[in-house]
């Protein structure tokens, strides 16, 4: 059984849910130590002068040790508003926007305090829309009491896992040898981005956009599309 695991993000890109078809459990880490200026909070929509940033405002002062799932929303600046009428500008003339606008509505119009619970609502729907049938599980649910390479080893025991796919970022972090070590077969996630259509198709093609990308312009292709297997 082959376990992956990431962080929640807000709006994540393709590469996310691609990595999460290719296992057969995906584990979201809320309990790991937030990071600043990563993407749990921000991501990307594309604009007619190329990418455009939404950044969910956090509290962070005096917080510099909190972990994701602990990690509130700034409210007295009121992005909803902003992030929907960004999203609003740039794609309500795409083809599928009609489809999925009304329920990535919902998203904004409802007041949210804490960004974990903000990013696996909308990772719920993303699932949804796409159709992608991975089994899924929440680190704080399933108990770990490790940290860093030790965290995985135990996630890929308690769920049973005999292979983790890792991000092709973790060979700079994860200790491999403890995977051998354990008889737990380590794999690397290589992505290979599909161009898909656009809006502001004068533009060259901008690859990393967010789901919300890949959605309005695809519609129901787009699992196929992410995984790189249409013609």
């Amino acid at each position: 059984m082959i376990l992956a695991a990431h962080q929640p993000q807000y709006l994540p890109w393709l590469g996310f849910f691609d990595k999460m078809t290719r296992a057969d459990v995906f584990v979201l880490l809320d309990c790991p130590q937030y990071k600043k200026h990563e993407f749990q909070n921000r991501n990307r929509i594309k604009g007619p002068d190329g990418a455009i940033w939404l950044t969910v405002p956090v509290l962070s002062t005096g917080r510099s040790l909190q972990r994701i799932r602990d990690v509130e929303i700034d409210n007295k600046i009121h992005w909803r508003d902003k992030h929907w009428k960004s999203i609003q500008q740039h794609y309500r003339k795409t083809p599928f926007w009609s489809d999925h606008a009304p329920a990535i509505q919902v998203f904004y119009d409802a007041e949210w305090s804490s960004l974990c619970c903000l990013n696996m609502a909308m990772f719920r729907h993303y699932v949804q829309a796409l159709g992608i049938t991975t089994a899924f599980r929440v680190e704080s649910e399933v108990g770990t009491t490790r940290t860093n390479t030790e965290r995985l080893i135990e996630l890929c025991k308690k769920l049973g896992a005999t292979c983790y796919l890792s991000g092709a970022g973790g060979k700079d972090y994860m200790d491999e040898s403890r995977f051998a070590q354990e008889g737990i077969e380590l794999r690397y996630h290589q992505y290979q981005h599909p161009v898909y259509r656009q809006m502001y198709s004068g533009l060259p093609f901008a690859p990393s956009m967010c789901i919300l990308d890949l959605l309005f312009n695809e519609g129901p292709g787009s699992l196929s599309v992410l995984r790189g297997e249409t013609p």
